[in-house]
């Protein structure tokens, strides 16, 4: 990781050490602010959480003849959470650094960056490299340190392909192909990874501590409902975990639009990590109101323990900040709660 590191400063100072005026050069951020009381209080801790957050982001580039761009981006995420007035949490790490190389059919882009593929929103199966959540307003998701090389020869085929490190300087690799047709969008991946570092697979957070195989196939339709599909196999000498989520969703013609969604989630393991295979539901109902505000509710069912999970969100969003309430019905054990947000871009 180390080296990985030095090896990306090195191509970005002799990559980009040209004169400045030659260059397009931008420095945006991502602050936030928030409030959040809850029922369900750890012993010793206050019953108000406080969470306050900035992520500068400094941005370079450089347009090449024939079309060709080189790129950089570096941003540093600063996160300090407060219970009461006791600080619980400090965090202080690089949030995005990775240099890029792109024409018209290809894409090389080495460094921590964010790899997210697959049409599911919830529930979702092909959540391997990163943390996005619809749930939170930031948008944010973990990156992951590799070589991405994007390939697309035309509109209707592209072809991925990268090498990850981990923690304990493995790599591991793998690609992926997506294909558009009439009938619909189609994508098919494979990842190969050695390490025997205890992972856990996906939102549902799987244990998996050995070296593995992960092979997917995913699909969406577009027409008068939304259709998709995620399929996954996990696969290591000692276990194999297999998950699927099916998904739909439509805008009703009521007032503005009211967006409809549910998906549903299937997950079955050999040797049986569970009594029975576990199956999940989700629903989210979005209704616009005017040009600035959006109201969302996503409810959350968990079949096999008989638990939901109710999440609504209010929020107005300006041109370079927004304002979100938020709030959490859940089970006895876990308790409800409220937040509030402020996020400012600039």
């Amino acid at each position: 990781m180390v080296i990985l590191k030095f090896l990306i400063l090195i191509i970005i100072f002799f990559t980009l050490n040209i004169p400045l005026f030659a260059q397009t050069f931008s420095i945006k951020g991502q602050s936030w602010a928030s409030a959040l009381t809850n029922n369900d209080v750890p012993l010793g801790q206050s019953s108000l959480e406080y969470n306050i957050g900035y992520i500068p982001t400094f941005s370079l580039n450089k347009t090449l003849l024939d079309n060709y761009l080189i790129d950089m981006e570096l941003s540093f995420q600063l996160n300090r959470t407060y219970s009461g007035e006791s600080l619980i949490n400090n965090t202080e790490i690089f949030y995005r650094y990775w240099v890029r190389y792109s024409s018209n059919t290809l894409e090389a882009r080495l460094g921590l960056q964010k790899i997210s593929f697959g049409p599911s929103q919830v529930l979702r199966t092909l959540s391997w490299f990163d943390t996005i959540n619809l749930r939170d307003p930031t948008g944010q998701t973990h990156g992951v340190e590799a070589f991405r090389l994007k390939w697309f020869p035309s509109n209707v085929f592209s072809l991925w392909s990268w090498m990850m490190t981990n923690n304990q300087n493995n790599f591991s690799y793998g690609g992926r192909g997506e294909l558009s047709t009439k009938l619909g969008e189609w994508g098919f991946t494979y990842h190969q990874d050695p390490s025997t570092s205890l992972q856990m697979m996906g939102q549902s957070s799987i244990p998996v501590s050995d070296p593995h195989y992960r092979l997917a196939i995913d699909y969406r339709y577009d027409g008068f409902i939304g259709l998709w599909n995620e399929s996954a196999m996990i696969k290591s000498e000692n276990l194999t975990i297999n998950m699927v989520t099916l998904g739909a969703d439509y805008t009703l013609p009521i007032l503005n639009g009211i967006l409809l969604m549910t998906e549903a989630l299937y997950i079955s393991t050999k040797p049986n990590l569970f009594t029975l295979p576990r199956t999940f539901s989700a629903f989210m109902a979005s209704l616009p109101l005017g040009i600035l505000h959006n109201v969302m509710l996503i409810s959350s069912l968990d079949w096999d323990e008989n638990y939901i999970y109710n999440y609504l969100r209010w929020n107005t969003t300006f041109d370079s900040f927004s304002i979100n309430c938020m709030a959490s019905i859940n089970p006895k054990e876990m308790g409800n709660s409220i937040q509030f947000m402020f996020i400012y871009n600039h």
